[in-house]
């Protein structure tokens, strides 16, 4: 198994995982949470430079070169401040820091063994519904990864027993993992509730659902021929941990906790 230690800086608590131990990373808390970007960076590998996006649950993923050009398209001076809109980086280079920030969403961090190049993507239900990780493996592969050499951490979400969605939520996201006819609900559920450790549990609700989005996003990864050896899914729940994690379906706040991870 793969093992998750939390780590310290200055005594505040952030968590790392051992198959992500090539690089340097980290999956913070909402300790560090007025800490930006920049300045975790800092604490990870201080000569790395750091990137970030606006998350707007989607599935475009972005480049770090791609990000500076936006930033530096006419009309923008100065530079703009707000970076631009995505839910995945990719690094081109070493000493490239990619972040991502999540409140119950999953924040998932991707290496390259051979290459040393890295991934950071921010994966909800809207999201992973849209194949984001996927999206960044690809991206990855189009630089020359091959799958055999990633190794990929999905850390602290909002975990199925305790995640409320629709039946139709949970049929559009899981559609993603079973073959059926996407546009028949009932039988999408069914399959989803036929598979092994079913990321699909019952909700006393009618027409509600429990959703495990972090295992569609490892079924995702399976299917493209990524072996589980290669996958870690953190045993942290976002909305069960109010004491290391903001959870947005608990308090209702707009405050999230980093995850980053640097290049070799």
């Amino acid at each position: 198994m793969h093992t998750w230690h939390w780590r310290h800086w200055n005594g505040l608590p952030y968590l790392t995982c051992s198959l992500l131990e090539p690089w340097k990373h980290g999956f913070f808390t909402q300790q560090f949470w007025s800490q930006p970007p920049t300045k975790l960076t800092e604490i990870l590998h201080p000569a790395a430079q750091a990137y970030r996006v606006k998350q707007v649950h989607g599935n475009t993923v972005l480049v770090p070169s791609e990000v500076e050009a936006m930033a530096a398209l006419p009309g923008n001076l100065p530079p703009v401040e707000e970076p631009p809109p995505a839910d995945g980086l990719v690094t081109e280079q070493s000493e490239q820091a990619v972040w991502v920030c999540s409140a119950d969403c999953t924040p998932t961090l991707i290496g390259d063994l051979v290459t040393g190049r890295v991934a950071a993507v921010h994966a909800g239900w809207r999201g992973t519904a849209m194949k984001i990780v996927p999206e960044a493996i690809a991206r990855l592969q189009s630089q020359g990864s091959q799958l055999q050499d990633l190794r990929i951490a999905l850390g602290p979400a909002i975990t199925g027993e305790v995640y409320q969605v629709s039946e139709q939520v949970a049929a559009q996201v899981g559609a993603t993992v079973v073959p059926t006819n996407p546009d028949n609900m009932d039988e999408t559920l069914e399959a989803l509730r036929q598979l092994p450790n079913s990321p699909v549990l019952d909700d006393p609700e009618p027409g509600q659902v429990r959703l495990d989005v972090r295992r569609i996003n490892a079924l995702q990864l399976e299917q493209l021929g990524i072996s589980a050896e290669q996958i870690a899914i953190a045993p942290f729940c976002t909305y069960q941990d109010p004491d290391h994690f903001f959870s947005y379906r608990r308090s209702r706040q707009k405050k999230a906790q980093w995850s980053g991870i640097v290049s070799k």
